[in-house]
């Protein structure tokens, strides 16, 4: 049977040779004779065979043939079928290493879902050879051979790619050129291809990377470091590397400069930077630099650059800012049992007072708080992550425990921890003066109604984060101890000292388990509980404290069954964070009392247990606890519901 392939080759030959075996087969036709006109055609007549040619006319109207694949199998002509891909010859690790690569650029995988002629599939089959014989050669394999062979099965074909890699090529000299002196050593180390190693692209590739990298980091700004030079030698299945290092000479730290009108001066990204004129370059700088700008919150893209500086031996970092919107208006609602409902609004320019001087105004209503107050805030003052505040409130609480309206004025300064810089170390040190008027609902205290308090207190707090992360920690601890020596004038003047200790622990248990602990102690030395002011007084209780208890609930209540506040703060909790996918389940158990004395009492410890479910996102873990109090006190709710950001603790 004559495959239709060479039919219809037979039938573009006819139509080319036709007219010209017509014009050879006259002798006459270049004779000047009169012209003869030609008979008339019959469109409907049938063609007649070429005289003396041998070519039959192609059929018009073929009826389906056949065409033959490799492996002898017959295939009809035109018909689509489905496919599946097959790699042989390949060691089991090989062909992993290479899958991933092969799947992204593969012909056949990409139109492996879909049916397709045979003559699409022979083509795809052909690129995948070639291209699976480059993914070996750059591992090394330069003698790789790769046959496509196609197949009947059952339910379509088989296209095999049969790979014979052939020896694997390996370096047998490495060369680096223009290195001398201390860093030679240095540099050589930080590039891993030595003699044996195998000719193998992407490790070569991670191996410059590493070694531009390193010449930054030990002050070479402007190393340049070209393709390396590789010659094979078939014989003997081996190659020599040649790198041509140009390490552009070690440089110190210039000036900062930046564009005029920029959105910080070349003095204040001075004051940011880590580094200072006249220090060795290293590139970590410039990203950490680039990083920094970033965190202020004003910059919505930042280019930090070295170039070279007007003295030989120096670079300069030229920086570019463009801004970012520097208002920001936002809102919370929130829900706590025994807090009740709570609304928050706030507007903020974060430049309102350059650099980065920041004004915030914010208001609070609630079922038991009111709250209207202004905030000054100037970061990386004096200094990097260094934060000068001025803050000025007044405010309605309306507690269980007291009512007191108050006006607050102070100032701060602090050493500021966040997302993109975990701090391992960081400090506070304020003033702050509170004049409060304020209704103590105790009735155990004779005479204690409403009273004014005038304070003078300066907070200061100094903590450590040895934890992995801000929001969400799973491994390491956390320990911060908070003084406020306080002057109150109420009565008389006197004069007491209030201290906290808080710290946290986390283990990981396997891979989706983290046990994690917390106490906190605290006392007030100095003053009689009944001469403090309610506002003062530590308390227990809620989702930041005792979980399953009321917010302020735990501890000595008067004879209307309120809470009185007390001396002394003792408390404990111990949680489990199991993690499943985005979610987690957070069983918990707490613990915590208040006494009246300096020292608190264990023996009137209450405790709360309950589970919760986080949901975790990029920006942190949003958390719903539901606790219930194990031995509550008469009034206690059965359950309480607690929502935030971020872990418990």
């Amino acid at each position: 049977m004559t495959c239709c392939s060479s039919r219809r080759r037979r039938a573009a030959w006819a139509a080319v040779l036709s007219p010209v075996a017509a014009f050879l087969a006259c002798p006459a036709a270049s004779a000047q004779t009169a012209p003869v006109p030609p008979p008339a055609l019959d469109p409907d007549s049938p063609l007649s065979d070429l005289p003396d040619i041998g070519v039959e006319w192609p059929d018009l109207n073929p009826a389906q043939e056949a065409e033959a694949v490799p492996g002898d199998v017959m295939i009809e002509l035109g018909s689509e079928l489905r496919y599946a891909v097959r790699i042989d010859g390949l060691e089991p690790a090989l062909r992993d290493a290479l899958a991933p690569r092969f799947d992204a650029l593969s012909a056949l995988r990409a139109g492996e879902e879909r049916a397709a002629n045979v003559g699409q599939i022979d083509r795809r089959a052909q690129e995948d050879a070639t291209l699976l014989a480059e993914l070996l050669r750059a591992r090394g394999h330069y003698d790789a051979v790769v046959d496509p062979r196609i197949t009947r099965a059952p339910a379509g074909l088989t296209v095999i790619l049969a790979a014979t890699p052939g020896p694997r090529y390996r370096f047998a000299d490495v060369e680096i050129r223009g290195l001398d002196g201390a860093e030679a050593e240095t540099v050589r180390a930080a590039f891993p291809i030595a003699v044996g190693a195998p000719v193998d692209a992407d490790a070569i590739q991670a191996a410059l990377i590493g070694l531009r990298a390193k010449l930054g980091a030990i002050g070479f700004p402007f190393a340049r470091i070209p393709d390396p030079e590789i010659v094979v030698d078939h014989d003997r299945a081996a190659a020599r590397l040649v790198l041509a290092v140009e390490t552009g000479g070690a440089k110190r730290y210039g000036r900062v400069i930046v564009a005029p009108g920029s959105l910080f001066s070349a003095e204040h990204v001075a004051e940011i930077a880590r580094f200072r004129p006249g220090q060795p370059f290293e590139a970590r700088d410039v990203e950490d630099l680039r990083r920094a700008l970033i965190a202020t919150g004003l910059a919505a893209a930042v280019s930090v650059r070295p170039m070279p500086g007007a003295d030989p031996e120096t670079v300069d970092i030229a920086v570019t800012i463009d801004p970012a919107p520097p208002r920001t208006i936002a809102g919370e609602l929130g829900y706590g049992t025994g807090e009740g409902v709570r609304a928050e609004v706030s507007w903020q320019h974060r430049n309102l007072f350059p650099p980065e001087g920041g004004l915030t105004l914010r208001g609070i209503a609630g079922t038991q708080e009111f709250l209207a107050g202004a905030n000054l805030r100037r970061n990386n003052f004096l200094g990097r992550d260094r934060v000068l505040t001025a803050q000025a409130s007044v405010s309605r609480l309306n507690r269980k425990a007291f009512e007191a309206d108050s006006i607050l004025v102070g100032v701060g300064i602090e050493r500021q921890t966040n997302i993109i810089f975990q701090k391992k170390w960081t400090w506070s040190i304020g003033l702050d003066l509170l004049a409060s008027d304020e209704r103590d609902n105790s009735r155990v205290d004779v005479g204690s109604r409403r009273r004014t308090f005038l304070i003078a207190a300066l907070p200061a707090m100094l903590s450590y984060d040895g934890s992995d992360d801000l929001l969400d920690p799973t491994r390491g601890f956390r320990l911060a101890a908070r003084v406020w020596p306080e002057l109150s004038l109420q009565a008389g003047a006197f004069g007491y000292g209030r201290a906290q200790i808080d710290g946290s622990v986390y283990q990981p248990v396997g891979q989706r388990v983290v046990l994690a602990g917390r106490v906190r102690l605290g006392t007030i030395a100095g003053a009689a509980a009944s001469r403090i002011a309610p506002s003062r007084r530590f308390y227990a209780g809620g989702g930041g404290s005792v979980r399953g208890y009321g917010f302020q609930a735990i501890g000595p209540r008067d004879l209307n069954n309120d809470p009185i506040g007390g001396r002394s703060l003792a408390e404990f909790a111990i949680e489990a964070r199991v993690r499943v996918g985005a979610f987690g389940i957070v069983p918990f158990f707490d613990a915590g009392t208040i006494d009246r004395s300096p020292l608190p009492g264990l023996d009137a410890l209450r405790f709360g247990a309950g589970i919760g479910v986080r949901y975790h996102t990029n920006f942190g873990p949003i958390r719903v606890d539901l606790g219930t109090p194990v031995n509550p006190q008469p009034g206690d709710p059965r359950l309480a519901i607690y929502v935030s950001l971020g872990q418990a603790f």
